[in-house]
């Protein structure tokens, strides 16, 4: 896999993945676009929130939705690293089982999740979940 990333002006960067898409990131704190922190973040969520639905779908179950709402603690001085990232997944569905809920959330952090696995290596990663109506 490879990536590019442009200088475009200020602080603001293009970034453009090999499968041809591109995103614009803003290092002044997310000011006109999000920051790379911020993308660490969104695709820790995207990439655990493919593996639960997945594993709902693949368990039977009847999964309606899926929200993962990421929340961190970062040091207070440079490198501004995340200390600690928790993921919590709000997901609806019909008769949807708390067991597979309970158990799809913590395989994606403990055993799928490329995103969330690399940061596990020096971030405390946790997660926790609700089934809402």
């Amino acid at each position: 896999m490879q990536a590019e990333v442009k200088w475009v002006e200020g602080f603001k960067f293009l970034g453009q993945s090999q499968s041809g898409h591109s995103i614009v990131m803003d290092g002044n704190g997310g000011e006109t676009a999000p920051s790379p922190m911020e993308m660490v973040l969104m695709a820790a969520g995207g990439c655990s929130s493919v593996d639960v639905v997945d594993g709902l779908k693949e368990a039977g179950e009847k999964v309606a939705t899926c929200v993962a709402k990421l929340s961190t603690e970062r040091r207070e001085t440079a490198p501004r690293i995340f200390t600690q990232v928790n993921i919590h997944f709000e997901v609806s569905g019909e008769n949807l089982s708390p067991e597979v809920v309970e158990k799809v959330c913590a395989d994606s952090l403990e055993k799928y999740c490329s995103v969330c696995l690399m940061l596990g290596k020096g971030v405390e990663m946790t997660h926790s979940w609700e089934i809402v109506a």
